[in-house]
């Protein structure tokens, strides 16, 4: 080999591999999962600027957001619809459900104002994005499916994604579990026609509910019901939704 030859072989190999590096490589699913994730907390900032006069505050707990930040929505949809998982809109989840639109959902733990001890009832699991969300807040989350191909997915999905804290059971939740109530918050995520005596009964006093009313398939109000210390119970109305009905043999 020529003199020099080592020297401009190892300056061109030097050359290649800079240019190499310089390439874009594609992203990675969880990559673009990320920047997703990131597009649709500043929607659901965006959404509580725009409805500011119904919640009365222009920012939601920073604890609410930082667990919306966390949680994979794209894991809670199915296969198919994992493209737009992060979309700032409900999606179907087979059964004639939905998985909530992700500013419903932030709304809905903020307003449960919960503490890290607490123990939250949740009425209607769907896919367990709204527990998963809420499982990095309390203590406890117990959440009820009335239909059982759901609440068994729901189940497996929340296990197999470690949320430990997390029960999830097939039932009516209408009336809600008398055998661990009373609970410290109850969100119900599809909408009745009137607020469930069980479910008051089995709220703790200083307790709250926050749980969408009106007729199925039409627009609803959420409403947010307070227990004081005496047992006596408030409603207010946070502002227009649209849920799934909430069945059951009630």
């Amino acid at each position: 080999m020529k003199k020099g030859t080592h020297h401009r072989l190892y300056l061109l190999l030097r050359i290649g591999l800079l240019a190499w590096s310089l390439v874009p490589m594609p992203a990675s699913a969880g990559d673009s999962y990320a920047r997703q994730q990131e597009a649709m907390i500043r929607e659901i900032r965006k959404d509580v600027e725009r409805t500011v006069d119904y919640i009365g505050k222009d920012r939601l707990d920073p604890r609410v957001m930082e667990a919306m930040a966390d949680v994979p929505r794209h894991r809670f949809v199915p296969e198919r619809l994992r493209s737009i998982a992060y979309e700032n809109r409900p999606l179907p989840i087979g059964h004639g459900q939905t998985i909530s639109q992700p500013y419903i959902v932030a709304l809905m733990t903020d307003l449960l104002h919960t503490k890290p001890g607490d123990v939250v009832l949740e009425v209607g699991t769907g896919s367990g994005y709204q527990a998963a969300v809420l499982s990095a807040l309390v203590e406890r989350v117990y959440t009820m499916e009335i239909i059982p191909p759901l609440a068994e997915s729901a189940e497996k999905r929340l296990r197999a994604l470690g949320y430990d804290n997390v029960t999830a059971l097939q039932g009516d939740g209408y009336y809600g579990l008398e055998a661990i109530a009373p609970f410290d918050a109850i969100v119900v995520t599809a909408a009745a026609t009137h607020i469930p005596p069980p479910l008051i009964r089995q709220l703790k006093p200083g307790g709250v509910m926050i749980i969408p009313v009106g007729g199925p398939f039409m627009t609803q109000e959420l409403i947010r019901l307070t227990k004081n210390e005496e047992g006596q119970t408030r409603s207010e109305h946070i502002l227009p939704v649209v849920f799934v009905p909430l069945t059951g043999g009630h």
